[in-house]
């Protein structure tokens, strides 16, 4: 996976606050983690950060926001000090430092965790596929998900042609194309399931627009694939 040169923890807290885990407890314990870390990692780096900015660095609601600032410092994780202005600037104390090593290495653990699920999981993906004689496919959502199952594709009998994600249109990942729409590729005999924000939604929308049984999904995203209940006018 390819990271900036900035501090990751930052950048990446929301894709690992929304990424798919085992069970409620893992993925409350590692939302903890992501945000703290991002916030301990974002301070380190601008102390001037408003809670405001801060809260759309780690992309988390500013009530959020607060509640975790406010749970670091009486923690002593980090230390605020009035400054003109009527503004806060917030420092990491000795023990926010210790803390933030801590957490970098819990948070790594997890991210070893996720990467060897998904990718046990993709490869199982793609044997089913292959066995069904699906062998051109699209992955639906980029992010670390889509890179490790286009990753994992290549050592498998089928054959990625892109990823449709409309908000990284244009770009690339893993050396595919990522295009807004699923027309501007090549055909493909069924999709992947790669996005981790809004998982259900966007198997709903594709099992309408192809068929349930062109659309794919790794056990970790969680998918129903039960039809939601009809729900008629109250009579």
């Amino acid at each position: 996976m390819t990271f900036t040169t900035r501090t990751p923890y930052v950048h990446f807290v929301n894709d690992t606050i929304h990424k798919p885990v085992l069970n409620t407890a893992e993925e409350t314990s590692s939302n903890e983690v992501a945000i703290t870390l991002g916030m301990l990692s974002a301070i380190e780096e601008n102390s001037a950060l408003s809670q405001r900015s801060l809260a759309k660095e780690l992309g988390i609601a500013l009530g959020l926001a607060n509640a975790y600032l406010k749970r670091c410092v009486k923690k002593g994780w980090i230390k605020v000090q009035q400054v003109p202005a009527n503004r806060y600037a917030y420092y990491i104390t000795p023990n926010g430092f210790s803390e933030k090593a801590r957490l970098t290495g819990e948070y790594l653990s997890t991210s070893l965790e996720f990467f060897r699920h998904a990718r046990e999981q993709s490869s199982t993906i793609c044997v089913m596929a292959a066995n069904r004689r699906l062998t051109r496919l699209a992955l639906i959502g980029a992010g670390e998900l889509a890179e490790i199952t286009a990753l994992t594709a290549l050592d498998s009998p089928v054959e990625i042609v892109g990823v449709v994600d409309p908000s990284a249109a244009g770009s690339r990942l893993a050396g595919l194309r990522v295009v807004a729409d699923i027309g501007e590729l090549d055909p493909v005999e069924a999709v992947i399931i790669t996005d981790m924000r809004a998982p259900q939604r966007t198997y709903e929308e594709w099992a309408e627009r192809l068929s349930a049984d062109q659309v794919l999904a790794v056990d970790m995203l969680k998918i129903s694939r039960a039809a939601p209940p009809d729900v008629g006018d109250a009579t």
